[in-house]
């Protein structure tokens, strides 16, 4: 059980150094006020955003993201 939590414990290092490179790679939201309004998707850019960088990069955030959650959970449990 302890080199499990080792492992675990590796991986959440190798995570949380992806999440921040990942976060700090992104651009910032410089649409201002038209995002609100909704003008945003209207335009070619806006419908392939998805399939661009910032849209891959917006997905791996996200599953890095929910892996943080779970191997902090897993890794505060009692069971090791």
């Amino acid at each position: 059980m302890a080199a499990l939590k080792i492992v675990l414990a590796i991986i959440f290092i190798i995570d949380c150094v992806a999440l921040v490179t990942l976060v700090l790679a992104q651009e910032g939201k410089t649409q201002g006020l038209g995002a609100i309004q909704g003008f945003a998707e209207t335009t070619y850019w806006g419908k392939i955003k998805g399939r661009s960088k910032e849209g891959v990069l917006k997905k791996i955030t996200i599953v890095l993201s929910v892996l943080f959650i779970v191997l902090s959970v897993v890794l505060n449990m009692t069971v090791f």
